[in-house]
């Protein structure tokens, strides 16, 4: 029988593998879309690493929407090549 505290911790070693991989696949200033609260679908690019919040969901910050976006609301864009 695992303890509430046992399974807080194995949820958040989930959440930070999922960090993780977007981490590894995306650099800051990565273009994505994402779905707003509203639902509308908003390109824009990211302004920091994806990382656990509060030990609760994987997240991320994004250029001109307030707040953090749930990982799971965000889709990464393929670079434009040059």
């Amino acid at each position: 029988m695992t303890t509430r505290a046992e399974r807080q911790a194995q949820a958040t070693t989930r959440l930070q593998a999922v960090c993780d991989k977007f981490n590894a696949a995306h650099q800051v200033g990565a273009a994505i879309s994402v779905e707003l609260d509203s639902g509308e679908i908003r390109e824009t690019v990211t302004t920091s690493e994806a990382q656990v919040l509060s030990g609760h969901s994987a997240v991320i910050w994004l250029d001109g929407i307030s707040g953090c976006y749930d990982l799971e609301r965000v889709t990464a864009l393929k670079a434009a090549k040059a």
